[in-house]
């Protein structure tokens, strides 16, 4: 049997002066998980290990992304993340510099659950 998706959370960053996409990636995943607070997934009896997250991030220039040092910047479970087209550059009226915007998805998969059981 499959990994179940439980969660799903999206989020956008951006970097303003430097063109860094990682950057801005990091900042979208930040902005997907800083308001969440999901003490059910501490009371499965899941080890963390066995928590699957899958993110995604949207940047113009994949590339330049080091998915790498962002995956190890997720606190739980086993981390993937992938570089895709998306997000958007905002050039400079001079054509100089551009805002780097990023968007994120960040999924948690889990093992099938039944029977929802609860740690006391």
């Amino acid at each position: 049997m499959t990994d179940q998706r439980v969660i799903i959370e999206m989020g956008m960053g951006n970097d303003q002066y430097g063109r860094d996409y990682t950057k801005a990636a990091a900042r979208a995943i930040e902005d997907a998980i800083r308001h969440s607070s999901l003490p059910l997934i501490r009371g499965l009896e899941v080890p963390a290990a066995g928590m699957r997250v899958q993110v995604t991030v949207g940047v113009q220039d994949p590339g330049a992304v080091d998915t790498d040092a962002l995956a190890q910047k997720l606190p739980h479970g086993t981390v993937t993340v992938r570089a895709v087209r998306g997000g958007l550059d905002v050039a400079s009226e001079d054509g100089q510099s551009a805002i780097v915007i990023a968007s994120a998805a960040v999924e948690v998969f889990l093992p099938p659950q039944s029977g929802w059981r609860l740690r006391g």
